[in-house]
């Protein structure tokens, strides 16, 4: 690709504008060898059977433009299913994608970025040209990466910020099912979250102070608890929703259990007990040893009943043991087994009490009170395979007489599904009788026997489609969890 600054001209004069496209397929770099004018990054990062998600990066390497319209031709029959960052139409082949509210200014030098989840049969190879604003990228596509370093950059630096960062509560928006929670101490869940993700206390003097994002949408400020807890120690005291319904978790109360803290209230977590990096800054996750537990009972816009909804969560898949329950999710309001059906909530462990999996754990199941579900049997389900990752992304999800089991590695590739049929087939279970309150660490009595360690995890209004879950689990591997 030519990097040599362009002249000053429209990027919308087609009798003028030359332009460079630069298109990567799951890292294969496309290079053109036109002039300078514009170019397009074009990623697909991820792919499962039917399905793909892409991101596009264009990048303005004319005068400044107010607004853009970006046009290519897929040439195996893919479609466009979602997009977020702008919007689309198509066509038969014909794919437009026009800016969004916020992103369509890009002065000389900078980038508009979005992406889409689409879908294919057969092959699902890469644009061969695009037109922006009109004007046909004329550089004639090359299959090979560029050989040569440019020898000209740009002198003029972009004159605007680039645009918000993308996070899973955006994704699932733009999916129709939005995040009625979204819990993190690790980053933000939102790309343009900026406010505290988790509050913590030192036991010098029982102050405390919120920790909130390097910046909007990004990481945890981690130095200022490592400031704030310097010579002494600290406990998480408050998970922050990120929504706007304010579903915080806080110190979970007695219930069919009580907790070994004052009260029979469970403990807290310590604050450095779980460090790792997200993007290669310092961050640290919710380590729950036994006795640990975060609830929230007087919740806003949780699932009741049988209504549908989804979750996620990303956990430490080597911190796990076989006491009852280490959950997220949906539970009851009054922090009791209130009956088969009352709960709706992810389990990772290696329990075989009521369900289990192959091999010896641990499992991502569902909690649905009186009974961990590995698929549609009590006990024994041959689908729902022990998980060896490292950091791992499980999911459930359930509507009337309908859920799911779904996972992967949070580092890398893509969901597989372990369970997607009808609802257990024990007395109880259809229709479900969820009561909407939200449980970290312990089950929906308060049992508080269990261990393991959460760095994020949301819950969602309506059921999910499995192309949204994709999405998301791209924006997780692209965090960089390590």
């Amino acid at each position: 690709m030519q990097n040599a600054r362009p002249g000053r001209r429209a990027l919308a004069a087609a009798a003028t504008a030359l332009a460079a496209v630069v298109a990567t397929v799951a890292g294969t770099h496309l290079a053109a060898a036109a002039t300078a004018g514009c170019a397009v990054n074009y990623t697909v990062s991820s792919q499962w059977p039917g399905g793909f998600g892409a991101a596009v990066t264009v990048t303005n390497l004319g005068d400044p433009v107010t607004s853009w319209r970006l046009t290519w031709a897929f040439t195996a029959g893919q479609t466009v299913t979602q997009l977020w960052n702008g919007s689309y139409t198509q066509s038969g082949a014909q794919v437009t994608v026009t800016n969004a509210a916020w992103n369509g200014s890009i002065a000389t030098g900078g980038t508009a970025q979005f992406g889409f989840n689409g879908a294919y049969t057969g092959s699902n190879p890469a644009p061969s040209s695009f037109v922006l604003n009109g004007v046909t990228c004329t550089g004639g596509v090359a299959t090979t990466p560029p050989t040569s370093s440019p020898t000209t950059v740009p002198t003029t630096a972009p004159t605007t910020p680039p645009p918000s960062t993308t996070g899973p509560c955006d994704l699932y928006a733009s999916g129709g099912t939005p995040c009625v929670a979204a819990h993190s101490t690790t980053r933000a869940l939102f790309g343009s979250y900026s406010g505290a993700l988790y509050q913590v206390r030192r036991s010098s003097d029982n102050t405390t102070r919120d920790i909130g994002v390097l910046a909007a949408g990004g990481v945890a400020n981690a130095a200022a608890q490592d400031s704030f807890c310097s010579g002494t120690t600290c406990l998480i005291t408050i998970i922050y929703d990120q929504t706007s319904r304010h579903n915080n978790l806080t110190q979970a109360p007695p219930g069919g259990f009580n907790g070994p803290a004052a009260g029979g209230y469970d403990n807290l977590a310590n604050a450095t007990a779980a460090p790792i990096t997200v993007g290669g800054q310092k961050a640290y996750g919710v380590y729950v040893a036994p006795g640990t537990g975060y609830r929230n009972n007087n919740t806003s816009g949780i699932a009741t009943g049988d209504a549908a909804e989804g979750m996620y969560a990303i956990f430490d898949g080597t911190h796990y043991n076989g006491g009852c329950c280490f959950d997220y999710g949906n539970a009851e309001r009054n922090s009791r087994d209130n009956g088969n059906g009352t709960m709706e909530a992810i389990y990772f462990g290696n329990i075989k009490v009521w369900g289990y999996g192959t091999g010896n754990g641990p499992w991502i199941m569902a909690d649905l009170e009186n009974g961990l579900y590995s698929g549609v049997n009590a006990g024994y389900n041959a689908n729902d395979p022990s998980i060896s990752n490292r950091f791992v992304t499980a999911i459930v999800k359930g509507e009337p007489n309908h859920w799911s089991i779904r996972g992967g590695n949070a580092q890398s590739g893509s969901l597989s599904t372990f369970y997607n049929g009808a609802r257990p087939n024990v007395s109880g279970y259809n229709p479900m009788k969820k009561e909407g309150a939200i449980i970290l660490g312990i089950g929906g009595d308060n049992s508080n026997g269990a261990a393991g360690t959460f760095y994020e995890g949301v819950m969602t209004s309506g059921y999910p489609s499995d192309a949204t879950e994709n999405a998301v689990q791209a924006n997780i591997t692209a965090a960089g969890y390590r």
